[in-house]
């Protein structure tokens, strides 16, 4: 006979499972890269993944790692745009893979460590509103691919000022 609470245990490891399956964001294989455990993208389950110009787009990767001491990890991200590969430079405190580590993982990382990388990535105003497929790979201090994943996002208009001034408080009015 069970006790309930070891009944109950079952039934929310289950549900968390459930949960954990259901919020993973579709993505792509690159070729002959290793690929992510799964890739959350912030509200978006199945791509094209939209992006508004001027907001953080949100990722979360869970991957393992493929050699042990990996003392250094670093993203990359390339699109895919009118059949030409574009890389894009990221910033240094969101390419370094390290420093943006979720649930107390920490480098150096072994071998077959599953840990997860918070990827926020900042849509510039400037970016054309065009759909691309995003590429995204983490490489060690040896430039080989830890993990690897395309996406399709859609890059969007974002929220004009207009429409930011009705969330804006009228501190001149003191009645």
């Amino acid at each position: 006979m069970e006790f309930p609470s070891r009944k109950m245990l079952r039934i929310v490891v289950t549900l968390a499972l459930i949960l954990a399956t259901v919020s993973a964001t579709t993505v792509q294989q690159c070729k002959n890269k290793p690929f992510p455990l799964d890739v959350k993208i912030k509200d978006c389950e199945e791509p094209p993944c939209v992006v508004y110009k001027g907001s953080i787009a949100v990722m979360e990767v869970h991957f393992l790692g493929n050699n042990n001491n990996i003392k250094s990890i670093t993203a990359t991200t390339t699109a895919r745009v009118l059949g030409m590969n574009l890389p894009y430079a990221l910033p240094e405190e969101v390419s370094n893979v390290c420093r943006n580590l979720l649930y107390g993982a920490i480098c150096p990382i072994d071998k077959d460590e599953d840990v997860t990388y918070e990827f926020n990535f900042y849509v510039e105003p400037s970016f054309p509103e065009i759909t691309a497929d995003v590429t995204v790979t983490l490489n060690d201090a040896q430039d080989e691919p830890i993990t690897c994943f395309v996406v399709s996002c859609k890059i969007r208009k974002g929220a004009t000022a207009a429409q930011m001034d009705g969330f804006l408080l009228d501190w001149t009015n003191t009645q």
